[in-house]
């Protein structure tokens, strides 16, 4: 069964901002995009990166690794990686594109509440 669970206030993330949160033993990447907050793995499938370690432009997140990139608002794959030719053909074949896996955000009472 589903709950929310409360992983930070909403106060301790800026527009723009992304973190790290553990919850209930999984890492979770949240972030607060033009007000909004969106939650997915902190695991890019690619490579397994922590995606926290990346960098966030509105709600696309580049991987740090090898410039994989996502859409926070639905966990589509915007770029499997930054690599072109042959190393991108490969890339495909090894590890085929996979979404991010994401989670139901609320905010209530000045707090952002997880969906697990």
């Amino acid at each position: 069964m589903s709950e929310y669970v409360e992983a930070l206030k909403t106060t301790d993330l800026k527009d723009g901002e992304m973190r790290k949160v553990a919850l209930r033993g999984r890492d979770l990447l949240v972030a607060k995009v033009a007000g909004r907050f969106f939650a997915v793995d902190d695991r890019c499938p690619h490579m397994g990166t922590g995606l926290s370690r990346g960098r966030l432009n509105g709600t696309v997140v580049t991987c740090a690794s090898h410039g994989s990139q996502f859409d926070l608002a639905d966990g589509r794959v915007v770029r499997w990686t930054d690599w072109a030719g042959w190393k991108a053909r490969l890339a495909k074949a090894v590890r085929f594109p996979r979404p991010l896996v994401t989670h139901p955000v609320k905010v209530e009472e000045g707090k952002v509440l997880i969906e697990l």
